[in-house]
Protein backbone atom coordinates (compact mmCIF):
# COMPACT_ATOMS: atom_id res chain seq x y z
CA UNK A 1 0.00 0.00 0.00
CA UNK A 2 2.82 2.10 0.99
CA UNK A 3 4.74 3.66 -2.26
CA UNK A 4 8.74 4.18 -1.73
CA UNK A 5 8.58 7.48 -1.16
CA UNK A 6 6.17 6.99 2.10
CA UNK A 7 9.04 4.33 2.88
CA UNK A 8 12.01 7.15 2.17
CA UNK A 9 10.17 9.41 4.36
CA UNK A 10 9.90 6.94 7.19
CA UNK A 11 13.48 6.28 6.57
CA UNK A 12 14.12 10.04 7.11
CA UNK A 13 12.74 10.25 9.97
CA UNK A 14 14.34 7.59 11.78
CA UNK A 15 17.73 8.51 10.60
CA UNK A 16 16.78 12.38 11.91
CA UNK A 17 15.89 10.83 15.37
CA UNK A 18 18.74 8.35 15.45
CA UNK A 19 21.13 11.95 14.89
CA UNK A 20 19.30 14.00 17.59
CA UNK A 21 20.10 11.71 20.11
CA UNK A 22 17.85 8.64 19.58
CA UNK A 23 18.85 4.93 19.78
CA UNK A 24 22.11 3.97 21.28
CA UNK A 25 22.81 1.89 18.09
CA UNK A 26 22.02 1.44 14.62
CA UNK A 27 20.29 -2.57 15.55
CA UNK A 28 17.90 -0.33 18.02
CA UNK A 29 17.31 2.11 15.75
CA UNK A 30 16.34 -0.22 12.79
CA UNK A 31 14.04 -2.30 15.48
CA UNK A 32 12.23 1.11 16.18
CA UNK A 33 11.92 1.62 12.49
CA UNK A 34 9.85 -1.24 11.69
CA UNK A 35 8.16 -0.95 14.98
CA UNK A 36 7.03 2.34 13.78
CA UNK A 37 5.58 0.56 10.24
CA UNK A 38 3.75 -1.57 12.60
CA UNK A 39 2.06 0.67 14.53
CA UNK A 40 1.13 2.97 11.37
CA UNK A 41 -0.45 -0.35 10.26
CA UNK A 42 -2.13 -0.39 13.30
CA UNK A 43 -3.16 2.80 13.30
CA UNK A 44 -4.91 1.72 9.75
CA UNK A 45 -6.63 -0.39 11.09
CA UNK A 46 -8.04 1.80 14.20
CA UNK A 47 -9.39 4.38 11.50
CA UNK A 48 -11.57 1.47 9.86
CA UNK A 49 -12.65 0.44 12.62
CA UNK A 50 -14.45 3.55 13.12
CA UNK A 51 -16.42 3.82 10.30
CA UNK A 52 -17.74 0.90 12.06
CA UNK A 53 -18.26 2.04 14.83
CA UNK A 54 -19.43 4.97 13.64
CA UNK A 55 -22.33 3.21 12.10
CA UNK A 56 -22.96 0.98 14.94
CA UNK A 57 -23.54 4.30 17.03
CA UNK A 58 -25.86 5.37 14.25
CA UNK A 59 -27.87 1.81 14.44
CA UNK A 60 -28.02 2.29 18.59
CA UNK A 61 -29.44 6.08 18.20
CA UNK A 62 -32.58 4.40 15.79
CA UNK A 63 -33.26 1.98 18.72
CA UNK A 64 -33.25 4.39 21.31
CA UNK A 65 -35.55 6.36 19.32
CA UNK A 66 -37.65 4.05 18.83
CA UNK A 67 -38.70 3.47 22.58
CA UNK A 68 -39.44 7.26 22.81
CA UNK A 69 -42.63 8.04 24.87
CA UNK A 70 -43.59 9.44 22.26
CA UNK A 71 -41.65 8.52 18.76
CA UNK A 72 -42.15 10.15 15.65
CA UNK A 73 -42.71 8.69 12.17
CA UNK A 74 -38.90 9.47 11.81
CA UNK A 75 -38.22 7.77 15.08
CA UNK A 76 -40.48 4.53 14.00
CA UNK A 77 -39.44 4.37 10.25
CA UNK A 78 -35.81 5.85 10.35
CA UNK A 79 -33.72 6.26 6.95
CA UNK A 80 -31.56 2.85 7.41
CA UNK A 81 -29.45 4.00 3.88
CA UNK A 82 -26.20 4.97 6.12
CA UNK A 83 -26.14 2.28 8.66
CA UNK A 84 -26.94 -0.73 6.00
CA UNK A 85 -24.12 1.17 3.40
CA UNK A 86 -22.76 -1.85 1.19
CA UNK A 87 -19.29 -0.82 1.53
CA UNK A 88 -19.77 -0.60 5.31
CA UNK A 89 -21.23 -4.13 5.54
CA UNK A 90 -18.38 -5.70 3.92
CA UNK A 91 -15.86 -4.46 5.60
CA UNK A 92 -17.37 -5.53 9.15
CA UNK A 93 -18.02 -8.71 7.82
CA UNK A 94 -14.56 -9.36 6.10
CA UNK A 95 -12.76 -11.75 8.51
CA UNK A 96 -9.27 -10.45 7.73
CA UNK A 97 -10.60 -6.99 9.43
CA UNK A 98 -12.10 -8.91 12.41
CA UNK A 99 -9.33 -10.78 12.57
CA UNK A 100 -7.08 -7.28 12.75
CA UNK A 101 -9.41 -5.95 15.07
CA UNK A 102 -9.01 -8.12 17.69
CA UNK A 103 -5.57 -8.95 17.24
CA UNK A 104 -4.82 -4.92 18.23
CA UNK A 105 -7.63 -5.40 20.71
CA UNK A 106 -9.68 -2.34 19.29
CA UNK A 107 -12.66 -1.20 20.99
CA UNK A 108 -14.72 2.24 21.06
CA UNK A 109 -16.68 1.24 24.39
CA UNK A 110 -15.60 4.52 26.35
CA UNK A 111 -15.93 7.23 23.56
CA UNK A 112 -19.50 7.66 23.58
CA UNK A 113 -19.21 11.63 23.73
CA UNK A 114 -16.60 11.47 20.46
CA UNK A 115 -18.91 8.99 18.10
CA UNK A 116 -21.84 11.16 19.51
CA UNK A 117 -20.05 14.71 18.19
CA UNK A 118 -19.00 12.81 14.89
CA UNK A 119 -22.77 11.69 14.81
CA UNK A 120 -24.25 14.48 14.75
CA UNK A 121 -21.64 16.52 12.26
CA UNK A 122 -21.90 14.12 9.64
CA UNK A 123 -26.11 14.08 9.71
CA UNK A 124 -25.65 17.89 9.41
CA UNK A 125 -23.37 17.83 6.56
CA UNK A 126 -24.78 18.59 2.97
CA UNK A 127 -23.21 15.37 1.35
CA UNK A 128 -24.46 13.10 3.97
CA UNK A 129 -28.19 15.12 3.09
CA UNK A 130 -27.99 14.79 -0.21
CA UNK A 131 -26.90 10.93 -0.04
CA UNK A 132 -29.56 10.10 2.36
CA UNK A 133 -32.43 11.78 0.28
CA UNK A 134 -31.56 10.15 -2.90
CA UNK A 135 -34.43 8.08 -4.74
CA UNK A 136 -31.47 5.12 -5.16
CA UNK A 137 -27.76 4.58 -4.92
CA UNK A 138 -25.14 2.88 -6.66
CA UNK A 139 -22.47 1.18 -5.26
CA UNK A 140 -19.94 3.95 -5.95
CA UNK A 141 -22.06 6.23 -4.50
CA UNK A 142 -21.96 4.46 -0.97
CA UNK A 143 -18.30 4.44 -1.32
CA UNK A 144 -17.96 7.91 -2.41
CA UNK A 145 -19.92 9.30 0.71
CA UNK A 146 -18.05 6.86 3.62
CA UNK A 147 -14.96 8.71 1.61
CA UNK A 148 -16.62 12.10 1.89
CA UNK A 149 -17.52 11.66 5.77
CA UNK A 150 -13.94 10.04 6.37
CA UNK A 151 -12.34 13.23 4.77
CA UNK A 152 -14.30 15.96 5.69
CA UNK A 153 -15.73 14.92 9.27
CA UNK A 154 -13.49 12.41 10.85
CA UNK A 155 -9.97 13.41 9.69
CA UNK A 156 -10.45 16.63 11.01
CA UNK A 157 -11.85 15.61 14.07
CA UNK A 158 -9.51 16.77 16.91
CA UNK A 159 -11.10 14.66 19.68
CA UNK A 160 -10.15 11.58 17.44
CA UNK A 161 -6.65 12.79 16.70
CA UNK A 162 -5.67 13.76 20.53
CA UNK A 163 -7.22 10.00 20.95
CA UNK A 164 -4.62 8.73 18.87
CA UNK A 165 -1.60 10.84 20.31
CA UNK A 166 -2.20 9.23 23.66
CA UNK A 167 -2.40 5.80 22.66
CA UNK A 168 1.11 6.29 21.11
CA UNK A 169 3.57 7.76 20.48
CA UNK A 170 3.79 6.90 16.98
CA UNK A 171 0.82 8.06 16.14
CA UNK A 172 1.12 11.41 16.41
CA UNK A 173 3.25 11.98 12.93
CA UNK A 174 1.60 8.86 11.02
CA UNK A 175 -2.27 10.09 11.47
CA UNK A 176 -1.94 11.77 8.09
CA UNK A 177 -0.59 8.82 6.41
CA UNK A 178 -2.83 6.78 7.84
CA UNK A 179 -5.61 8.81 6.51
CA UNK A 180 -4.26 8.42 2.93
CA UNK A 181 -4.12 4.66 3.30
CA UNK A 182 -8.31 4.61 4.43
CA UNK A 183 -9.02 6.69 1.52
CA UNK A 184 -7.09 4.21 -1.12
CA UNK A 185 -8.25 1.46 0.84
CA UNK A 186 -11.99 2.75 0.43
CA UNK A 187 -11.71 3.94 -3.65
CA UNK A 188 -9.90 0.20 -3.79
CA UNK A 189 -12.85 -1.83 -2.90
CA UNK A 190 -14.89 -3.73 -4.97
CA UNK A 191 -19.08 -4.66 -5.40
CA UNK A 192 -18.17 -8.24 -5.76
CA UNK A 193 -15.36 -8.51 -2.72
CA UNK A 194 -16.49 -11.44 -0.24
CA UNK A 195 -15.73 -11.92 3.55
CA UNK A 196 -12.62 -14.06 2.59
CA UNK A 197 -10.85 -11.27 0.71
CA UNK A 198 -8.02 -9.54 2.53
CA UNK A 199 -7.22 -6.14 3.18
CA UNK A 200 -4.34 -4.73 1.82
CA UNK A 201 -1.17 -4.84 3.18
CA UNK A 202 1.25 -1.89 4.61
CA UNK A 203 3.80 -3.02 1.87
CA UNK A 204 2.86 -4.11 -1.28
CA UNK A 205 4.96 -7.09 -1.48
CA UNK A 206 4.43 -8.19 1.72
CA UNK A 207 3.08 -11.55 1.32
CA UNK A 208 5.13 -12.42 -1.42
CA UNK A 209 7.00 -15.90 -0.66
CA UNK A 210 10.50 -15.14 -1.56
CA UNK A 211 9.99 -11.27 1.38
CA UNK A 212 9.55 -8.13 1.08
CA UNK A 213 11.45 -6.00 -1.40
CA UNK A 214 10.31 -3.04 0.06
CA UNK A 215 11.05 -3.97 3.62
CA UNK A 216 14.48 -5.27 2.39
CA UNK A 217 14.82 -1.73 0.95
CA UNK A 218 13.92 0.03 4.05
CA UNK A 219 16.27 -1.66 5.89
CA UNK A 220 19.26 -1.40 3.84
CA UNK A 221 18.65 2.05 3.22
CA UNK A 222 18.32 3.00 6.76
CA UNK A 223 21.82 0.87 7.62
CA UNK A 224 23.71 1.61 4.58
CA UNK A 225 22.89 5.70 4.97
CA UNK A 226 23.67 5.50 8.86
CA UNK A 227 27.07 3.01 8.29
CA UNK A 228 28.43 5.35 5.51
CA UNK A 229 27.63 8.63 7.52
CA UNK A 230 31.02 9.72 7.96
CA UNK A 231 31.98 8.88 4.32
CA UNK A 232 29.27 10.74 3.17
CA UNK A 233 30.19 14.01 5.68
CA UNK A 234 33.41 14.53 3.61
CA UNK A 235 31.68 13.91 0.12
CA UNK A 236 29.49 16.24 1.41
CA UNK A 237 31.87 18.95 2.56
CA UNK A 238 34.11 18.49 -0.88
CA UNK A 239 31.17 19.33 -2.93
CA UNK A 240 29.24 21.96 -0.93
CA UNK A 241 31.24 25.12 -2.21
CA UNK A 242 32.36 27.65 0.69
CA UNK A 243 29.85 26.15 3.11
CA UNK A 244 30.86 23.79 6.33
CA UNK A 245 29.28 20.91 6.88
CA UNK A 246 28.54 21.79 10.48
CA UNK A 247 26.52 25.05 8.72
CA UNK A 248 24.44 22.77 6.43
CA UNK A 249 20.71 21.80 7.26
CA UNK A 250 20.85 18.65 9.39
CA UNK A 251 17.72 17.86 7.28
CA UNK A 252 19.57 18.40 3.71
CA UNK A 253 22.34 16.38 4.98
CA UNK A 254 20.42 13.18 5.64
CA UNK A 255 18.76 13.20 1.94
CA UNK A 256 21.49 13.83 0.49
CA UNK A 257 23.48 10.94 2.41
CA UNK A 258 20.26 8.87 1.58
CA UNK A 259 20.58 9.92 -2.47
CA UNK A 260 24.25 8.72 -2.00
CA UNK A 261 23.29 5.51 -0.66
CA UNK A 262 20.68 5.03 -3.39
CA UNK A 263 23.14 6.05 -6.37
CA UNK A 264 25.84 3.38 -4.78
CA UNK A 265 23.69 0.84 -2.91
CA UNK A 266 20.76 0.54 -4.92
CA UNK A 267 21.19 -1.42 -8.36
CA UNK A 268 17.88 -1.07 -9.98
CA UNK A 269 16.85 2.22 -9.03
CA UNK A 270 16.79 4.26 -11.34
CA UNK A 271 19.59 7.43 -10.88
CA UNK A 272 17.12 10.18 -12.21
CA UNK A 273 14.10 8.17 -9.86
CA UNK A 274 16.36 9.01 -7.33
CA UNK A 275 17.51 12.24 -7.75
CA UNK A 276 13.56 13.19 -8.04
CA UNK A 277 12.90 11.41 -4.99
CA UNK A 278 14.96 13.54 -2.96
CA UNK A 279 14.68 16.73 -4.61
CA UNK A 280 10.24 16.47 -3.66
CA UNK A 281 11.11 15.08 -0.53
CA UNK A 282 13.44 18.70 0.13
CA UNK A 283 10.56 20.64 -0.84
CA UNK A 284 8.46 19.18 2.03
CA UNK A 285 10.44 18.51 4.68
CA UNK A 286 13.95 21.21 4.45
CA UNK A 287 14.06 24.98 4.05
CA UNK A 288 13.02 26.75 1.06
CA UNK A 289 16.02 26.83 -0.30
CA UNK A 290 16.99 23.19 0.01
CA UNK A 291 16.18 21.94 -3.54
CA UNK A 292 18.31 24.17 -5.32
CA UNK A 293 21.28 23.25 -2.64
CA UNK A 294 20.51 19.62 -2.55
CA UNK A 295 20.40 19.61 -6.45
CA UNK A 296 23.43 20.62 -7.15
CA UNK A 297 25.15 18.52 -4.93
CA UNK A 298 23.70 15.49 -6.61
CA UNK A 299 23.76 16.20 -9.79
CA UNK A 300 27.87 16.97 -8.86
CA UNK A 301 28.16 13.68 -7.93
CA UNK A 302 26.17 11.93 -10.19
CA UNK A 303 28.84 13.12 -12.92
CA UNK A 304 31.85 12.34 -10.77
CA UNK A 305 30.09 8.46 -9.71
CA UNK A 306 29.61 7.39 -13.55
CA UNK A 307 32.97 8.89 -14.37
CA UNK A 308 34.77 6.99 -11.22
CA UNK A 309 32.12 4.04 -12.19
CA UNK A 310 30.84 4.14 -8.68
CA UNK A 311 27.17 3.82 -10.01
CA UNK A 312 26.33 0.30 -11.07
CA UNK A 313 22.51 -0.26 -12.18
CA UNK A 314 21.55 -3.06 -13.74
CA UNK A 315 18.71 -3.70 -16.19
CA UNK A 316 18.15 -1.35 -19.33
CA UNK A 317 17.89 2.47 -18.83
CA UNK A 318 18.73 2.25 -14.92
CA UNK A 319 21.85 4.87 -15.89
CA UNK A 320 18.94 7.52 -16.51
Amino acid sequence: MLSRRFLRIKVMQAIYAFQQDGPENINTGEKQLITSLDKLYELFIHQLSFLIELSDFARRRMEENKLKYLPTEEDLNPNMRFIENRFLSQLSNNRDYKKKVDQYKINWVDEEEMLRKCYNQMREHPDYIAYMSKDTVTYPDEKNIIEEIFIKIIAPLELLRSYYEEKSIYWSDDFDTSVMMVVKTIKGFRENWDEYTTLPTLLKDQNDAGGSEDMTFVKQLYRKTLLHSEDYNKVISQHAENWDIERIALMDTILIKMAISEFVDFTSIPVKVTLNEYIELSKHYSTPKSKVFINGILDKLIAEYRENGKISKTGRGLME
